[in-house]
């Protein structure tokens, strides 16, 4: 004899800070580097990210200029998948939470 039974549960989820913490957009950061020029960083960033000539000209003077620039910004597999097209391009790109929430 085959019997059946229903079960029923409920999930409780918790919230706490490092739960919401995970939630926060990650940005990603090209640093500056002695190899490439800055036209190829520029035609990298139009590539990419889409950027306008005047939006990539920015960004690539801020490398240059400051030493680093954020490109992109999101969830933490859109940056890990932006780090990883950028350093495809020979680009210095690195990743982190982005920090300006609340400002």
């Amino acid at each position: 004899m085959i019997s059946s039974f229903t079960a029923s549960s409920t999930i409780t989820e918790k919230t706490s800070d490092q739960d919401v913490a995970l939630d926060n957009p990650w940005i990603v950061l090209v640093w500056n580097d002695p190899i490439n020029l800055m036209s190829y960083v520029t035609f990298v960033f139009q590539k990419l990210f889409g950027y306008s000539l005047e939006k990539a000209t920015e960004l690539m003077l801020d490398v240059h200029e400051k030493g680093r620039a954020v490109v992109s910004a999101g969830t933490r597999e859109k940056a890990e998948l932006d780090v990883f097209r950028l350093h495809e391009h020979g680009l210095w790109a690195t990743m982190q939470r982005d920090g300006n929430e609340g400002s």
